[in-house]
């Protein structure tokens, strides 16, 4: 692969928004990008001295006994030199189950971490990087969508994995962007509240998929 094929590798999966993970538990019918989810357990990881971290996994859990929807976290990183393994193992892992868990309302099985490498001293920032850019924000007048823009925590409505309310006979999905410094779940229990209350039917059953924080 040429440097301009890693590149253009890099950018395309940095604007994939990823599988949709589970916020919550099934019933709270709630989902997030694992493009969110992952560049704000990037941001966590970034914070804790001494660690590099790598291209994270975020996936099912699959170990025997784990709640349903429960995730695990695959996280390789680099360690700079002079610090010990075990305790900065241990402070990377405590920052990752707090941002997946308390920052965004996933269900967090575990952890794994690997040490991909030793380094004499951490990376200088890629100034050059910029940021990927979020979804859209497309105009509407569907009475879901404005019902969800007036939710406390919802940026906007988005359209990145199609319409931003998409419908099928007893049940609405809405898709929008959380302001940062909400937690997505509590935002999506907030919007499912609205929706239905906004409904022409009872008994709808109201989805929420979370594609961008902002």
């Amino acid at each position: 692969m040429t440097t301009a094929d890693g590149w253009t590798a890099a950018v395309r999966d940095r604007l994939s928004p990823g599988r949709l993970l589970p916020l919550g538990a099934a019933a709270e019918r709630a989902w997030i990008t694992e493009r969110a989810v992952r560049e704000v357990l990037d941001r966590a990881a970034s914070g804790v001295p001494g660690a590099v971290p790598g291209r994270m996994r975020i996936g099912p859990a699959e170990e025997p006994g784990a709640e349903p929807d429960a995730l695990l976290i695959t996280a390789p990183f680099g360690a700079v030199a002079g610090e010990a393994l075990p305790e900065l193992a241990e402070r990377l892992r405590t920052a990752l189950f707090t941002a997946a868990e308390d920052g965004l309302g996933l269900v967090v099985a575990g952890v794994d971490l690997r040490v991909t490498e030793l380094l004499d001293a951490p990376p200088e920032p890629d100034a050059g990087a910029a940021a990927a850019p979020g979804p859209t924000s497309p105009a509407t007048d569907d009475p879901a969508a404005l019902a969800a823009l007036g939710v406390a925590g919802v940026a906007a409505v988005t359209d990145t994995l199609g319409p931003p309310v998409r419908r099928r006979p007893g049940e609405v999905r809405v898709e929008l962007a959380v302001t940062a410094g909400s937690r997505p779940l509590d935002v999506a229990r907030a919007v499912r509240t609205a929706v239905a209350a906004a409904g022409p039917d009872d008994g709808i059953a109201v989805g929420v998929v979370v594609s961008d924080l902002r």
